[in-house]
């Protein structure tokens, strides 16, 4: 009967317009009043900066700036021309390059929604102008964007890894191998649909390619440097997205100097994209910390009801196997994916369904990038996909189109999720070859 009422009530204040993380400290706090723990809240201040006084999370607003201001920096326009560069030449080469675009900037800013808002506007209308549906074309935008909490730096793998305490490094090198398969998947689907409805070849590059590839080994290094530095220990995550932030404020000094000439004027360039950045980055994070408070709250009272502990004791007592209860587990994250926020999904779902997984033997890194990819899906699955809101808005597709022609797409990367958690090998065998796991 609790669930009920906390299930009526936050349906009735989303449908009403309240922000989610305020719906969800309130239906924690009712909770808490509806099953007689209501003493425990004298303590919740306590627990709630107890629960997020977590090192790592400064990685997050640090990564976050970077990337923010990689885009406004033009870095994204450099990429897809490399992009264009390897790719664009091949029949259905735009699709291609919209891929790898995606690959490139997924180690840069770690977020799906900043790469659609910054991939859609470039290519979409291009892949239009040749002849390219304009559904298809925003739909592999949006399912390509997914690759970018995947492949590291990740957002959601830095929250996953100090809400389970698994190694973020771990984390960021298993992401690699499942996000360059995504990366194949999709590349092997417009291979298909490029011959099934005669997409045309790209345009052949203008003779620089020297120039292009000159111009963008610097952002390219970033992301190669971060990862090596996380992942062999010479830097903490945190103490990486710093390196992020400086380098990339050196880039697009140098790429404003080249550019537009001048020191001063490139010094005015960066102060202006940088402050820009900077106030985007802030507020970003604090909406992220406010869904942190709020799964504080409920978080402290699936600890204190022991729910963990009984999803743990059901699964032994019916006899399910590791591989079937993440199955499981999987399924409800899928589908909590769909009208969540990642966040608020992942905080709230991740430390009441992993911990059995675990016990039951699963590998805690091989549960966590399979559920940070599970959860990420959400973003282009319909009714709330948040990426399929920027890109139809950027694209001019409208909703209801765009979410039928992502739904090719969504049965390829569902097909991945599942031979993923099927294969663990996929996930862990670069973080065992690095001596990250066991």
């Amino acid at each position: 009967m609790v669930w009920i009422i906390l299930l009526a009530f936050s349906l009735a204040a989303i449908l009403s317009g309240v922000a989610i993380s305020y719906v969800a400290g309130a239906a924690a706090v009712i909770a808490f009043a509806l099953t007689d723990h209501i003493a425990y809240l004298g303590i919740l201040p306590q627990r709630i900066f107890s629960q997020i006084d977590v090192f790592t999370f400064l990685a997050m607003p640090l990564f976050i700036l970077a990337g923010d201001a990689m885009t406004r920096g033009g870095v994204t326009g450099v990429l897809i021309r490399l992009a264009m560069l390897i790719v664009g030449r091949f029949k259905g080469g735009l699709g291609y390059v919209n891929v790898a675009s995606s690959v490139f900037l997924a180690g840069i800013s770690g977020s799906a929604v900043a790469d659609a808002a910054a991939t859609t506007n470039t290519l979409v209308p291009a892949m239009k102008q040749e002849g390219y549906r304009a559904d298809f074309a925003a739909a592999l935008t949006a399912a390509s964007c997914v690759i970018g909490p995947i492949i590291p730096p990740s957002i959601v793998m830095i929250f996953y890894g100090a809400l389970m305490n698994v190694s973020v490094a771990a984390l960021f090198a298993g992401g690699i191998v499942p996000g360059l398969l995504m990366a194949a998947f999709l590349f092997a689907y417009n291979f298909w649909i490029a011959r099934r409805e005669g997409h045309p070849g790209g345009q052949p590059h203008d003779g620089r390619a020297l120039a292009t590839i000159l111009r963008a080994l610097p952002a390219l290094a970033i992301p190669v440097t971060i990862v090596a530095g996380i992942v062999f220990g010479v830097v903490t995550p945190t103490e990486a997205a710093g390196i992020a932030v400086a380098i990339t404020i050196l880039l697009i000094f140098v790429y404003a100097l080249l550019d537009k000439g001048g020191v001063g004027t490139a010094l005015r360039t960066t102060v202006s994209l940088t402050s820009g950045s900077v106030e985007r980055t802030v507020m970003l994070t604090g909406s992220i910390f406010m869904i942190l408070f709020a799964a504080a709250v409920f978080g402290y009272l699936m600890g204190i009801l022991q729910v963990p502990e009984q999803i743990a004791a059901t699964v032994q007592s019916v006899g399910l196997s590791s591989t079937s209860y993440l199955l499981l587990a999987s399924a409800i994250m899928f589908m909590a994916g769909m009208v969540m926020d990642v966040t608020m999904a992942l905080v709230l779902l991740v430390p009441v369904l992993v911990p059995a997984a675990i016990a039951g033997g699963a590998d805690p890194v091989h549960v966590g990038v399979v559920s940070c990819l599970n959860l990420t899906l959400g973003l282009i699955s319909p009714p709330f996909g948040g990426c399929l809101m920027v890109v139809s808005a950027a694209s001019g597709v409208n909703y209801l189109r765009l979410s039928l022609a992502i739904m090719p797409f969504l049965g390829v990367q569902i097909a991945l999720l599942i031979l993923l958690l099927l294969v663990p090998e996929l996930t862990l065998a670069l973080p065992r070859a690095l001596g990250l796991v066991q």
